[in-house]
């Protein structure tokens, strides 16, 4: 699934909505009889029609295994109308539900409101840390808190113009951030007007996909100490990402004429995306954009996104995201819907075929590496970022995503040239971040 582009809107409803009073969510049980006949309502976020297809495709299988539980779906639910509908319970709330949204796990945890999976995997024996990847189990808990677990994942790597590439004399991927930069300078070709044809690889943060955590997960940040303080400003990763991200900018053009060409883009999920017109050379996507390549009039390929120069062992390492799918607290129902839960992300066939359906990567070890997995081999690059043992996802935090909004507001900045003292506005950064986490505390 495509990261909706509400995404952060959608974090920071939700989260208004989880901080607004839900320390007490309605308390449901645990003690139903999951042989016994029961409806269950099952709440996601998918409404392109191929992922609907797919959902209840799934939901098909399952109710052939189980013939006493049926299951309701409501489809294209937001985080925002999920969490209140999870805040007031009663009849009315999900049994199930899902979201694109990894950032909030930490609020649907410490809110109560998604119930703790951990005693229902140990009651029908489920090894979390056998079946799931480790990021993926991060991503997945807070505090020790298991609420919820991965239904497929996202991975993000570079899609590239294999002709592009030929016409100018490279012969494969770059693999280090200094490749990279001398590759985007061969790939641009300037216009006669002034203007670009072509741009080799566009770091602008407002362009599509490229929400700066996506990019500096190349670099393997760490957001925080052990305490649960931002530490953006120690270290070296914040400090060079932006060096690199800057000196990418400028020698292609500079900041101005590069976000002029990115406004003449055309939508991201169209026929008129920049990459799939010839107007970037790379791009960094997820791997769901090979659903969208059917019309490319140019040879393309997939690979992943180069790292640091001084982190070489590292290439092969991507930023990991997806959907993730739990109880709600107030179903009268957790037995049977922990049924549900455990089919959708832990039987192998329903993984692979479900990823298949949704070209997502796969979200337990058996799926990743079944034969069942679809062959292509510019999907199957996303299978190997995913597997690899750099690769990471964001970090829980209590109020969902807004230290990632926090560090998109401050990236912004930096590319436009408002922040002349790097140290200084990473240290401002990191105040920011800290105050933001004690006001969510209290």
């Amino acid at each position: 699934m495509p990261p909706r582009l509400a995404v952060l809107a959608s974090v920071l409803g939700a989260g208004a909505l989880l901080l607004a009073g839900c320390a007490n969510p309605s308390t449901g049980s645990a003690t139903d009889d999951p042989t016994k006949p029961v409806t269950l309502k099952f709440w996601h976020g998918w409404s392109e029609k191929n992922e609907v297809k797919a959902i209840d495709a799934s939901i098909a299988r399952f109710e052939k295994l189980h013939p006493n539980i049926k299951v309701k779906t409501t489809g294209n639910v937001t985080d925002a109308t999920l969490n209140q509908a999870l805040r007031a319970g009663g009849d009315d709330a999900p049994d199930v539900a899902s979201s694109f949204t990894t950032n909030n796990v930490g609020q649907y945890c410490s809110s109560g409101m998604w119930a703790d999976l951990d005693p229902f995997m140990k009651k029908t024996g489920l090894d979390k840390h056998k079946v799931f990847p480790k990021t993926l189990l991060d991503y997945t808990s807070y505090d020790g808190d298991q609420c919820a677990l991965p239904l497929l994942a996202d991975a993000y790597g570079m899609y590239y113009n294999k002709d592009a590439f030929k016409e100018a004399g490279i012969s494969r991927p770059p693999r280090t951030m200094s490749e990279l930069k001398r590759d985007a300078v061969k790939l641009t070709k300037r216009a006669k007007s002034g203007g670009y044809e072509r741009v080799g690889f566009m770091p602008n943060f407002r362009l599509y996909q490229n929400s700066p955590d996506r990019l500096f997960a190349q670099w393997g940040p760490t957001y925080f100490d052990k305490d649960g303080k931002a530490r953006l400003a120690k270290g070296s990763a914040a400090k060079d990402f932006f060096a690199t991200t800057r000196d990418l900018v400028k020698s292609q053009g500079g900041y101005g004429p590069l976000e002029k060409f990115r406004t003449s883009f055309g939508d991201e999920m169209s026929s008129q995306n920049a990459f799939l017109t010839g107007k970037l050379a790379m791009h960094m996507d997820g791997e769901w954009r090979g659903l969208f390549m059917k019309g490319a009039k140019f040879k393309w390929g997939t690979a992943p996104l180069p790292v640091p120069d001084d982190q070489p062992e590292t290439y092969g390492r991507g930023y990991l995201t997806g959907t993730v799918i739990g109880i709600g607290h107030s179903s009268k129902h957790q037995n049977a819907a922990w049924e549900l839960v455990k089919f959708l992300t832990a039987d192998t066939d329903q993984v692979v075929s479900f990823a298949n359906a949704i070209h997502n990567v796969p979200s337990t070890k058996a799926a990743l590496t079944s034969p069942k997995l679809d062959p292509d081999p510019t999907f199957r690059a996303f299978l190997d970022i995913a597997q690899n043992r750099y690769s990471t996802a964001l970090p829980a935090s209590i109020n969902g995503g807004q230290y990632v909004v926090s560090l998109q507001d401050f990236s912004y900045g930096v590319e436009e040239g408002k922040e002349p003292d790097l140290n200084k506005g990473l240290r401002e950064l990191d105040k920011e971040i800290d105050a933001d986490n004690l006001q969510a505390q209290n």
